[in-house]
């Protein structure tokens, strides 16, 4: 069972930048497209970006494009998501996550049941 672990969270005004990682256990993490989520307060989880297996292709959803960056590094079993020109809207908790079948192209992420990390909280203030 893989176990992911989020970081890099925090607070920053309306223009700024985070970068958030997320640390995989397991030596087959470079089997698997990993994608990001994210929660608002009161609301369900989404999918935020997505990345292949073999980090050739990457996916985001709207309201990211241009501004999220999503990257992976197999040798160090690594998840990056560069935010910039963070805005109100992003803030969120956001997690990270392995498909549950290898070698897939990172447009659809649907993880393992219980997989989930603990998340990191993201807030952006106006």
């Amino acid at each position: 069972q893989v176990q992911l672990v989020e970081s890099g969270g925090g607070s920053v005004q309306a223009g700024g930048s985070l970068r958030l990682s997320c640390t995989a256990s397991g030596r087959t993490f470079s089997n698997y497209a990993m994608g990001w989520f994210r929660r608002a307060p009161g609301k369900e989880r989404d999918f935020v970006a997505g990345i292949a297996w073999s980090g050739d292709r990457t996916f985001y959803a709207d309201s990211v494009k241009g501004r999220f960056t999503v990257s992976r590094d197999n040798a160090k079993n690594m998840l990056y998501l560069k935010m910039d020109s963070l805005k109100p809207g992003d803030t969120a908790d956001y997690y990270c996550a392995r498909h549950q079948s290898a070698f897939t192209t990172g447009q659809i992420i649907s993880p393992p049941p219980g997989s989930w990390g603990p998340g990191t909280q993201v807030t952006v203030s106006p």
